[in-house]
């Protein structure tokens, strides 16, 4: 382990989360919306580019972007999403809501992303759909659309905001039903925005009567990129760090809460509300950390994250064993693949499962060459492990990091 101590107090850019939403949702406002604070990775950027070629106009002032709403219209050309899975599933909703047609496009990476966990419910509406046997490119033709009752036959924020996104637009009332909450965000929004929406046993969602409110937000810091630096923090004994005005929300700090189960202390302090969302500071001490078990119920708060608490967990006293988190394989990459070839690679007793893995730590651990395979979390994570060791790791593609946090290795400066 580096001899390093940490005590610092840090900033950390937009949630990508919201700001991917608060750009959707300005497009069908009824008038000038102000969003601060966006996060500045390439995935959210590839969502300000589709809804340009869909009619929205949208000017940068500073750290701030100024949307004029209702100008949605049918793209001239080909929607390319690159590397952003939220960005494709989020839009195919919004879009089909709005009556709009349009062709997807995608990396290589994003074409082997399951897209047919939001054909099925879309179709199921009425939207015409084309694709690659559930893959990209993906064509959708809507009009015409109905509401319908939904249940999620997998625990994912995108396939719900996707569905509940294009019953803005459905006749009738649409359901939409989960057994695991994943994040609410879309929800959120849509509630302070003025749309027809309830929660409870299910969420309920109406046909827009009239535009939602205009709105003016400033986009809380992300706490999943903040976790690199927390996690880093909460290795390293008598260490501490404090992250101002991150997102507080219940279901994305469970990163936080796993630390906590760990045997970090950690402390939120000046929690309040901003558009729905509690924000607030968190501090993180560092102290001896012990493994633990994360099982299904877990893992939609922490999907993530996994990558860095695999990191952490490798530096824990004690076994940590994840479950059911099977949706890993199916992100930028197989997320499970890369964590257990990279960690295997540093030293670690690792066992690959078919859902999950199940770390062994005791093994003294050393930099290596990494495979990022393209996903800006595994390079994330790997970098603090390289941290941990004598020599750093030396990662095959940093640049990938720029696909959500592009000041990742700024502010990481300033800690060490």
């Amino acid at each position: 382990m580096i001899n390093i101590r940490i005590d610092s107090t840090i900033e950390v850019p937009g949630d990508k989360s919201i700001s991917h939403r608060a750009l959707m949702l300005s497009a069908l406002t009824d008038g000038e919306s102000v969003i601060h604070n966006l996060s500045t990775g390439e995935d959210v950027e590839t969502t300000r580019k589709c809804l340009e070629a869909c009619g929205l106009k949208s000017n940068k002032n500073n750290n701030s972007l100024i949307i004029n709403g209702k100008y949605l219209k049918p793209p001239k050309s080909t929607l390319d999403c690159r590397n952003s899975g939220t960005s494709i599933r989020l839009l195919s909703g919004l879009l089909s809501g709005q009556g709009i047609s349009a062709d997807f496009i995608g990396d290589r990476s994003l074409e082997k992303r399951p897209m047919d966990r939001i054909i099925k419910p879309l179709q199921e509406m009425g939207v015409k759909i084309k694709s690659n046997n559930g893959y990209l490119p993906l064509e959708i033709n809507a009009k015409d659309l109905k509401g319908i009752t939904y249940s999620a036959e997998v625990a994912s924020a995108q396939v719900k905001s996707a569905v509940l996104l294009a019953a803005l637009g459905a006749k009738g009332e649409t359901r939409y039903l989960e057994d695991i909450q994943t994040r609410d965000h879309t929800e959120i929004m849509l509630s302070e925005l003025g749309a027809q929406i309830d929660t409870g046993q299910y969420i309920s969602v109406r046909r827009m009567a009239k535009p939602l409110s205009a709105f003016t937000i400033h986009v809380p810091g992300d706490p999943s990129s903040a976790a690199f630096f927390c996690g880093l923090v909460a290795m390293l004994p008598n260490s501490k760090i404090t992250v101002k005005n991150i997102l507080a929300n219940p279901l994305r700090v469970g990163f936080y809460d796993i630390l906590i189960r760990m045997g970090a202390d950690v402390e939120w302090n000046n929690l309040h509300k901003e558009c729905g969302e509690w924000v607030g500071d968190v501090n993180i001490f560092g102290k001896p950390l012990m493994g633990i078990d994360i099982t299904r119920e877990m893992i939609p708060s922490i999907i993530d994250e996994l990558p860095i608490i695999s990191i952490i967990a490798s530096f824990a006293d004690g076994p940590t064993t994840v479950s059911g988190a099977e949706e890993l394989r199916v992100k930028e990459t197989d997320r499970i693949s890369a964590i257990c070839t990279n960690l295997s690679k540093m030293g670690c007793d690792i066992i690959e499962k078919k859902d999950g893995f199940i770390v062994n730590p005791g093994n003294k651990l050393y930099g290596t060459d990494i495979e990022t395979f393209d996903d800006h979390r595994i390079a994330m994570a790997f970098t603090i492990a390289g941290l941990m060791t004598e020599n750093k790791n030396i990662l095959d593609n940093s640049n990938c990091i720029d696909i959500s946090f592009p000041e990742f290795n700024k502010i990481l400066s300033t800690l060490i």
